[in-house]
């Protein structure tokens, strides 16, 4: 695992959401998957994109999804991140990626509500803090 590219976690208990992050912060990969396969697609996913890092959102569920990561990577590996307000910054990623339609573009933002779930956007958010605090950065 050499190259700046991170990928992110944001653990619940029926989906996870995963986003890998190129070191310049671009998304290269999103999905949401079921909770009882995110060990082995962390895996998977992180090998495809060669991460240096695994990033985990220190949430409610994290102790149960971490458990099934170290099934498949390496302790090290793995850096928890504090995943207070994601949500939040999730719903505004998601509009900043996919902005709305004629009509919908008239409500403001703050009361948007994306059509799908933002697990996804929600691991871009922890990805994102983590590669704004200097010190953490790969």
């Amino acid at each position: 695992m050499t190259s700046g590219a991170v990928l992110a976690v944001d653990p619940g208990r029926a989906k996870c959401g995963i986003a890998v992050l190129g070191p310049d912060a671009q998304i290269i990969y999103l999905d949401i998957v079921p909770t009882a396969m995110i060990g082995e697609t962390v895996s998977v996913v992180a090998e495809a994109h060669n991460v240096a890092r695994i990033l985990l959102g220190a949430g409610t569920f994290s102790e149960s999804v971490i458990e099934e990561i170290l099934r498949f990577s390496r302790p090290g590996d793995v850096i928890r991140v504090p995943e207070a307000n994601t949500t939040i910054f999730a719903r505004k990623l998601y509009w900043q990626y996919n902005p709305p339609g004629c009509l919908m573009s008239l409500i403001p933002t703050g009361m948007r509500i994306p059509p799908r779930p933002v697990d996804d956007y929600a691991a871009v958010a922890i990805a994102q803090r983590f590669l704004s605090t200097p010190t953490q950065a790969p």
